[in-house]
């Protein structure tokens, strides 16, 4: 998909740190401190699940060392791909319910409130991203994406149907994607049967960490502003963190 370089600036100065309908949503309705039913922050699981992937990828990346050949060090790349995909959606669910607020912090599930920056960067770093936390977590949108992929790597779309933007990520392919809005930060869990989630610290009703389906994804529907990127397609990003290599935080 061709990059629009005009466009993806001004949405950049439109996603900044002062994240506009988040504020709205607030004043209009505030926000409860209940949980979305059927949901509760899960820490113990979610520090369990840190551990084990950090064991699995220390694991892989001593093989990756050891490997001989650039044949088995693609295969062990491809094996990273595969344990992120299965973990990290894991870990991000373990958040469900926690409490969004515009200034949240929090560092783990139920740890407090979080805004929706934080929520991605604490989700990474936990997974063994080498990320700068909070410096990550208070950028734009598309500057948190482009501390991971290129811009040449990204897929732009502003003032497309929502269908249309749903069938471009999926011709894109199945991954762990993050995704710039107009004022908004979120993952994108996409599987190789088309299924697409979005994952997020709403910061509109019901005010907390959900997993939403395709249909029931508001704020992704109702945003002008679409900025992805597959974290888990790009070679280069499974091989950084399967390496501890640092990801440098993109400011402008």
């Amino acid at each position: 998909m061709k990059f629009i370089p005009l466009l993806l600036l001004a949405g950049a100065c439109g996603a900044g740190w002062i994240y506009r309908d988040e504020i709205i949503a607030l004043v209009e309705s505030p926000p409860g401190s209940d949980p979305e039913p059927g949901n509760a922050p899960d820490p113990e699981t979610y520090e369990t699940l840190s551990g084990k992937l950090a064991e699995d990828r220390q694991r892989l990346r001593q093989r990756y060392r050891q490997a001989s050949n650039n044949s088995e060090r693609s295969k062990i790349l491809g094996e990273a791909r595969i344990l992120l995909e299965d973990c990290l959606p894991r870990l991000m669910r373990c958040w469900l319910g926690t409490p969004w607020d515009f200034n949240g912090t929090a560092h783990e599930p139920g740890g407090g409130k979080v805004a929706c920056g934080y929520f991605v960067s604490s989700v990474l770093q936990d997974a063994g991203f080498h990320i700068e936390w909070a410096r990550l977590a208070q950028q734009a949108s598309q500057n948190i994406l482009g501390t991971f992929i290129p811009r040449e790597e990204m897929n732009l779309l502003v003032g497309v149907a929502y269908e249309e933007f749903l069938a471009a990520v999926e011709s894109c392919g199945s991954g762990i994607y993050i995704v710039g809005l107009d004022s908004h930060v979120a993952f994108l869990v996409v599987t190789g049967e088309g299924e697409i989630r979005f994952i997020h610290s709403s910061g509109a009703s019901p005010y907390c960490v959900v997993d939403e389906a395709r249909d029931e994804a508001r704020v992704l529907r109702s945003s002008n502003y679409r900025v992805t990127g597959n974290l888990t397609a790009s070679g280069e990003v499974v091989r950084s963190w399967l390496l501890g290599t640092e990801f440098k935080t993109q400011t402008s």
